[in-house]
């Protein structure tokens, strides 16, 4: 097909034939979810696990990431001994359900440690040599890092000199050959480290964690007196970081976030039963409700309020507490969004005054005041308006710095970029990873940045462009998109990156009553020539090309993924448009799987 609406390409996600064949005869699936199956890279022998994911069968030994044991002897000990304990985390909900997990494990033991979160504004990410004086002239001998501190050198390096002992938990990219001084240093993503296991959250790993604390303590006849700590009472915690963080759902990390699922849909956690209560989730707990109801709530905190409030929300026991904490962090949560809005329209508006969009390769875009708790998500909504890098930039006149933060796309190293703007003197701090980075600037450099960036991203990202296909599971009808369907796909559950939710196509539907809801969200009914009809909603698509195509109605190919639709007890199904393109302009050689 030629380019859609949104410039990008269709095209069913491929798959070997003879491997769809043995997927259907080993497993007895129909044939567009075998397709599906094998288009996801699961070979002949592993569609089994991969559709009913078992921690028992992909848990990998704790002792294989490299000092994990020498992590389990010191906190263990230090519990032992009665040492002073301070867990220290990232303000995110992944540094807060890592947090949560250790803090539940000691107190199992008997042991309850306080925890310390740094403030976004006035502290920035990560451990600090100031933090990590001040924690040890209040007393604490021993600190856990989580989600955070595998790059804080100058702080590590601070907390040998005043014998303060660091064991670091983290799971961020670290440079070949820089490991820094710790007590011990666990991270999949360290250069020696033969774990296999660098898709992990830092929930993931601290999960892993219990596991060698569990085995330490048992080596010392530590449950002679006391019940073992069921670990999986707590997958909740570490299946809430691994999808917030938007990690690949592969392998060991697929299994810990389909159980954790599982474990979430109790709600014994009082913290994650408040937030689900006040987010109205009912049923069992999905990825949509970790990542779109209950994370950014968590998160709020960090972002415009108090930064340790997700973190203590997900390790206490008492329910009133939880509920008050809940409140708290939706009431602020609803002033994040309000804030966000404001900040997206701002830099849609800076954008758009001169076109620059239209033919940049990497959109740079800042203003003073922005705060730096929401640059991230606009940056994130930016990217999927323009389908290109953006870098966001909140300015601070008083102290003269820019804090910036950017999201990229497939195919397009923004992390390095990033690294290697710093490296050539024109950031003052600044990295990050494939798809998202961070950075801080003096403003008056900022067009330098937006030069450097556009120079080493501009090949990459007009590769990528090219690139930019939808890739299609199934071409549907309107009448064929049912309750049936949607559970027969749902077996290929959790989604998320390595492992995306399904896509189907409807081709040349009638677009039928076309309202515009507030927050520029876009509802129609699509409708066939057989009489069939379906539901769908167009996220904050008002002002974009697609947006208007569905408000003008009329005939279009339409792409989307299928959410259940238990209004009034109806059982049916709607779609969430992520695509579409007119027929009159782009063939539909969509020949995909007819589901």
């Amino acid at each position: 097909m030629g380019r859609s609406l949104t410039g990008r390409a269709w095209a069913a996600r491929p798959a070997a034939a003879e491997l769809v064949r043995r997927h259907q005869n080993m497993l007895g699936l129909s044939e567009p979810l075998a397709r599906a199956l094998a288009s996801r890279g699961v070979g002949p022998e592993e569609g089994e696990v991969y559709l009913n994911p078992t921690l028992k069968a992909q848990f990998p030994d704790p002792s294989s990431f490299r000092d994990m044991d020498r992590a389990a002897e010191v906190l263990v000990d230090a519990l032992v001994r009665g040492r002073p304990m301070v867990v220290f985390a990232d303000y995110d909900v992944d540094g807060a359900a890592s947090a949560a997990q250790v803090v539940r494990w000691m107190r199992a033991m008997g042991s309850e440690v306080p925890i310390y979160i740094p403030d976004r504004v006035t502290e920035g990410y990560g451990p600090s040599p100031t933090v990590f004086r001040t924690l040890k002239e209040k007393g604490a001998e021993l600190v856990v890092t989580l989600d955070c501190g595998a790059a804080a050198v100058d702080a590590l390096e601070t907390a040998r000199e005043i014998g303060l002992d660091v064991v670091v938990i983290d799971h961020h990219l670290m440079r070949p050959g820089e490991v820094p001084p710790a007590a011990a240093l666990v991270n999949p993503n360290r250069p020696d480290d033969n774990s296999g296991q660098g898709v992990l959250a830092a929930a993931g790993v601290a999960f892993v964690l219990l596991a060698a604390l569990n085995r330490e303590a048992r080596r010392r006849g530590l449950f002679a007196g006391r019940p073992e700590p069921d670990l999986r009472q707590w997958l909740d915690l570490a299946a809430l970081g691994a999808v917030c963080d938007v990690t690949a759902l592969t392998g060991f990390n697929r299994a810990l976030t389909a159980q954790g699922l599982k474990v979430m849909s109790r709600w014994a956690n009082p913290g994650l039963k408040a937030l689900a209560d006040i987010g109205k989730v009912s049923g069992p707990a999905t990825t949509f409700h970790a990542g779109f109801i209950l994370g950014p709530r968590i998160n709020a905190g960090g972002r415009i309020g108090r930064s340790d409030l997700g973190a203590r929300l997900l390790a206490t026991d008492d329910p009133q507490e939880a509920a008050a904490l809940a409140a708290q962090l939706d009431e602020l949560n609803g002033q994040r969004k309000a804030v966000e809005q404001a900040v997206l329209d701002e830099a849609v508006a800076i954008l758009e005054a001169d076109r620059s969009h239209e033919s940049a390769p990497v959109l740079v875009v800042s203003a003073p005041g922005w705060p730096p708790g929401v640059i991230g998500i606009v940056a994130g909504r930016l990217r999927e308006r323009y389908r290109r890098p953006v870098v966001v930039i909140g300015v601070d006149l008083a102290a003269g710095v820019g804090k910036g933060s950017g999201r990229s796309q497939p195919g397009v190293n923004l992390g390095a970029a990033v690294q290697a703007a710093f490296d050539a003197g024109i950031l003052l701090s600044g990295g990050g990873h494939a798809m998202a980075a961070g950075l801080s600037i003096r403003p008056d450099r900022i067009p330098d940045l937006t030069d450097y960036l556009a120079g080493a991203l501009g090949a990459a990202q007009a590769r990528a462009q090219e690139a930019d296909t939808l890739e299609l599971d199934a071409l549907i009808t309107p009448r064929g998109a049912d309750r049936t369907l949607l559970e027969s796909f749902a077996r290929l559950a959790p989604f998320g990156p390595g492992n995306p939710e399904p896509l189907f196509a409807t081709a040349s539907v009638r677009i039928e009553r076309p309202i515009a809801m507030r927050g520029g969200h876009i509802r129609v009914t699509l409708s066939d020539s057989a009489g069939g009809r379906l539901k769908a909603v167009a996220w904050r698509a008002e002002e974009t090309p697609l947006g208007q195509a569905l408000l003008a109605g009329g005939v279009l190919h339409v792409a989307g993924r299928l959410r259940p639709d238990d209004w009034q007890g109806r059982a049916s199904v709607e779609m969430e448009i992520e695509d579409a393109a007119d027929p009159r302009s782009a063939d539909f050689a969509g020949s995909g799987p007819v589901a």
